[in-house]
């Protein structure tokens, strides 16, 4: 089945970011997100769901472990399980990544102290 943003579940997270659940196993969550400039998620980790961040256009800012990673278009970065991390979105114009989960990393977000 060909799946695309367009037919899939939206819902909106975060400071007017927007997530399309692309893929929604337990084994596996494939998530397509927005997150407009100048934006940010709560530091968090996941005790068990190991993530890959894709970015598609734009540059994403992802915290890792206390150390800030500028991540460009057609990158990624890995988060492993029990790591805080913090995905931002430092620039004037939007970024679009794709989230991949597995497990899934749904019931699985811990917060994390802010550094």
């Amino acid at each position: 089945m060909v799946i695309s943003r367009q037919a899939a579940e939206h819902y909106t997270w975060g400071e007017n970011c927007d997530g399309w659940i692309l893929v929604p196993g337990n084994d596996l969550l494939v998530i397509e997100e927005r997150m407009p400039a100048n934006t940010s998620e709560v530091r968090h980790y996941h005790a068990t769901s190991r993530q890959f961040f894709y970015v598609l256009s734009g540059t994403l800012t992802m915290e890792l472990d206390g150390s800030s990673h500028s991540v460009p278009a057609r990158a990624g970065i890995e988060i492993p399980p029990n790591s805080p991390h913090q995905a931002r979105n430092d620039t004037g114009s939007d970024v679009m990544f794709l989230v991949i989960s597995t497990p899934t990393s749904r019931n699985d977000r811990i917060a994390a102290p802010t550094l």
